[in-house]
C-alpha cells in the first residue's frame, strides 16, 4: 500500500515543470490529486489519475471554487502545494530578451504577474486550505521557491517576489504551529522542463533534475510523520533525496546546491 493513500492533495499550476513532475509522483505514491491550471488540453496528463479543473489563480473566486470542489468531495485537504507563477512567459520583447534587465527598464506587467499570480495566489490558496487542514489538526503547505530570494539572480523582480514566497512561509508556518499544520519552502535544481531542455544545448544539465524528482521530493515530506519539525524552513530538494533516500527517476542522486553555486 503507498504510504499517501486516503491523503487530498492539490497541486496548483500542475500544467506543465515542475507542477506536473510533483502531481504525477503524487499519484504514484497513493494520493488524491487535483490540479490546476489555465487549459485543459495542458492537463491532460492527469486523465484517470487524478482530477484537473482549469483555474487562473489570478481569480479568487475560481480558486474558491476549486476549494469547494475539493470540499464537497473528500471534505478534507492535506497538502497543497503552491506551485503556480507568473512572470516566465514573454521574455522575448520586440526582438529583446528583457528578462535581465534593470528593475528601471523592466516591463511593470512582470512585476504583477509575479506578485499576482504567484505570491498572492499562494496566499489566497494557502487562506482556503488553512481551515480544513486546521480541523483535522494537519497538514502540509508547500510553496514552490528559488535562491532568488537569497541572492541577486537575473532581476529584481524575481529576487523581491521569492524573497515574499519565503517570508510568508516562514510567518505562516508560525501561526498554523500550534495547529499542527506545516509550511515550508522548497527550492528545486536546475529541472529538465520543457523550456530549460529547448535550451539544452547551451547549459550543463550533468546535475539537473528530473520534474519527477522535486515530486519525490514532496511525496517524501508528505509521507514523515515528524515533517512539522521543518515548519517555517527552507529546504532544498536534491538534499531531501540525501535525507529520505530516493534517487531521481534515472537512478542518480543530484549534488545539493549552496548560496554560493547559485
Amino acid at each position: 500500500m503507498s504510504k499517501l493513500n486516503e491523503r487530498v492533495a492539490l497541486v496548483t499550476g500542475a500544467s506543465r515543470g515542475v507542477g506536473k513532475g510533483i502531481a504525477l509522483e503524487l499519484v504514484d505514491a497513493g494520493a488524491t490529486v487535483y490540479i490546476t491550471g489555465r487549459t485543459a488540453r495542458d492537463m491532460a496528463y492527469i486523465d484517470g489519475k487524478g482530477t484537473a479543473i482549469v483555474c487562473d489563480h489570478r481569480d479568487d473566486q475560481r480558486v474558491e471554487d476549486v476549494f469547494r470542489r475539493i470540499a464537497a468531495e473528500h471534505e478534507r485537504i492535506d497538502v497543497l502545494v503552491n506551485n503556480a507563477w507568473g512572470g516566465y512567459e514573454n521574455m522575448m520583447e520586440g526582438g529583446e530578451f528583457t528578462w535581465p534587465r534593470p528593475f528601471w527598464e523592466q516591463p511593470l506587467w512582470r512585476w504583477d504577474a509575479m506578485f499576482q499570480a504567484g505570491v498572492r495566489g499562494a496566499y489566497v490558496a494557502s487562506r482556503l486550505a488553512a481551515p480544513m487542514m486546521i480541523a483535522r489538526s494537519a497538514g502540509l503547505i508547500v510553496n514552490i521557491s528559488f535562491w532568488a530570494a537569497q541572492k541577486y539572480l537575473s532581476n529584481v523582480a524575481y529576487g523581491v517576489s521569492k524573497a515574499a514566497t519565503d517570508k510568508m512561509t516562514a510567518d505562516m508556518a508560525r501561526e498554523l504551529r500550534d495547529h499542527h499544520v506545516t509550511v515550508v519552502s522548497l527550492y528545486p535544481g536546475l529541472v529538465r522542463t520543457e523550456k530549460v531542455m529547448e535550451a539544452a544545448p547551451w547549459l550543463d544539465l550533468s546535475n539537473s533534475e528530473s520534474p519527477q524528482f522535486i515530486g519525490r521530493a514532496l511525496a517524501a515530506l508528505a509521507g514523515d510523520s515528524e515533517v512539522i519539525q521543518k515548519s517555517g524552513k527552507v529546504l532544498i530538494a536534491a538534499s531531501l533525496a540525501v535525507e529520505y533516500g530516493f534517487t531521481d527517476i534515472d537512478g542518480k542522486t543530484p549534488r545539493p546546491l549552496t548560496l554560493a553555486d547559485v
